[in-house]
């Protein structure tokens, strides 16, 4: 039997005015998902004032570790694509550090992220 090669592996942000939800995709299949509106992680900090970036970097660590966690294959070689100057010029310039917070909280926990024309 053969195996079937999986598509790209694609980190989406969406940030509102009161929350924030990341998650990984692959063939249009998210298969991980982490969110500020989780209890855990709304009850940790307060959306919406002072602290995003840290709420994006917990979003973005847990994401990270359900994400090894869903798919284990991925560590060994694989990683995400995201297009960190597209999503920061979408969501405005004031939105950067909680984009590269995810970004980061990934690389910390070990999750290549892959960037147009970054793709070792």
């Amino acid at each position: 039997m053969m195996m079937r090669m999986r598509g790209r592996y694609v980190l989406r942000v969406f940030m509102s005015a009161k929350h924030m939800t990341a998650n990984v995709a692959v063939e249009g299949r998210v298969v991980a998902s982490a969110s500020t509106v989780e209890h855990t992680i709304r009850e940790a900090f307060e959306w919406g004032r002072s602290c995003n970036a840290k709420a994006a970097a917990a979003v973005g660590e847990v994401l990270a570790m359900r994400l090894k966690t869903e798919e284990p294959g991925l560590g060994v070689g694989g990683g995400v694509h995201f297009d960190v100057e597209k999503e920061i010029e979408k969501k405005g310039a004031e939105s950067g550090a909680i984009v590269l917070a995810v970004v980061n909280a990934f690389k910390n926990r070990g999750v290549k992220v892959f960037t147009p024309g970054n793709h070792n």
